[in-house]
């Protein structure tokens, strides 16, 4: 009796009947599915653009001979090199700050769960029309307005900065769940007050990342408009770049690359930070 009971207890359960319900294909076509089907035909489609010149090229030689040119780097020029790019730096910081204000206007009108719909619709076609002109076209124009200088700059990745950002803000509020401001405003909180402690603690984290983000962006940005005369290490870079002096862009890149690296770890821990307060005190800022 204990042995049929045991046998009974151990006998794992059938999976007679039991299938795997049949979904047809069309079924299947789901906006996701269909996004990446129609991505999969777009690159079959651009191979097109893989093809090359028809001379016979040793591309590997050519790169090996290119990337020799920057070895060693000439590290007599680091201390030109640093002031470039603490000039940089400043055009990065300053665009970022003003482009930080004005896209979180910009993303306010943007969003569906905050502003109506015929709102909305007006600020994101002008995000779309910012977005559009590259950052190296808006250094141009900037040029042309108030002459070759680090001004020219702070306006272009300003103008270039606020395309991204109100955009990528517009997209934090509306990740955010609007029923808690809501719920605020009925018990007597006021427009801003809702804001603050019923939207704000959800798209804070967001935010935040996306601001650090655009700041190392555009510590990168503001070396390519130099190019252009927007000021910065752009003109350094232009310059080795047309004597073919590769060891001392070397160094220039070093820099960049450093600057960038500590900005990336330095964000990540803030990141990570603010995630921590947020998760632990979802109503308070």
């Amino acid at each position: 009796m204990a042995t049929e009971k045991s046998q009974q207890v151990n006998t794992p359960p059938s999976t007679e009947g039991i299938g795997i319900p049949h979904v047809h294909w069309y079924e299947r076509l789901n906006v996701l599915n269909v996004t990446f089907i129609i991505f999969i035909l777009a690159v079959i489609y651009s191979g097109s653009a893989l093809h090359g010149s028809d001379r016979d090229l040793d591309y590997f030689s050519n790169l090996l001979r290119f990337a020799g040119q920057f070895i060693p780097p000439d590290f007599t020029v680091l201390n030109q090199t640093l002031v470039s790019l603490l000039e940089t730096v400043q055009i990065a910081v300053v665009a970022t700050f003003f482009a930080l204000f004005i896209s979180f206007i910009f993303a306010l009108g943007a969003a569906q769960n905050i502003s109506p719909r015929w709102l909305v619709g007006i600020t994101r076609m002008l995000l779309n029309a910012i977005r559009t002109i590259p950052s190296l076209i808006w250094a141009l124009i900037a040029v042309a307005v108030v002459g070759a200088n680090p001004l020219a700059g702070v306006i272009a990745l300003t103008f270039y900065s606020v395309g991204y950002l109100g955009k990528f803000f517009s997209e934090a509020f509306e990740s955010s769940d609007i029923e808690n401001a809501k719920a605020l405003r009925s018990l007597g909180a006021d427009p801003i007050q809702a804001f603050q402690y019923g939207l704000w603690p959800h798209a804070k984290p967001l935010i935040w990342s996306y601001s650090i983000w655009m700041l190392e962006y555009n510590i990168r940005s503001a070396s390519i408009i130099g190019y252009v005369g927007a000021g910065g290490i752009g003109l350094q870079l232009y310059t080795y770049q047309e004597f073919h002096q590769w060891n001392k862009f070397a160094t220039v890149l070093i820099c960049i690359l450093i600057v960038v690296s500590i900005l990336d770890f330095l964000g990540e821990g803030i990141r990570r930070k603010i995630a921590k307060k947020v998760s632990r005190r979802p109503l308070a800022d």
